[in-house]
């Protein structure tokens, strides 16, 4: 994903993002905002919350992340990181 996330998408947040999530650090997260500050090229704050498999927000959280690791968590490509489908 390279455009800005806007409030509401739900993202895969993952090692493709920022070496933060790599692994079982990964997360399911819901977009509040989409900071404008100026930042390095192709990165983002955002602020949102973290989702679970249930699909409650368990905590809030405020990430810097590469705009172009970003998967929206209904594509293709998010189920089968998930492990969920195929991609």
């Amino acid at each position: 994903m390279t455009a800005r996330p806007s409030p509401g998408d739900l993202l895969i947040i993952d090692g493709r993002a920022s070496v933060q999530f790599a692994g079982d650090r990964a997360l399911t997260f819901r977009v509040v905002s989409a900071c404008d500050r100026p930042t390095y090229e192709g990165w983002v704050w955002l602020t949102g919350y973290v989702i679970n498999r249930r699909g409650d927000a368990t905590a809030r959280r405020e990430i810097f992340v590469q705009r172009a690791g970003l998967t929206a968590a209904g594509s293709p490509t998010a189920r089968a990181a998930l492990g969920t489908g195929k991609a």
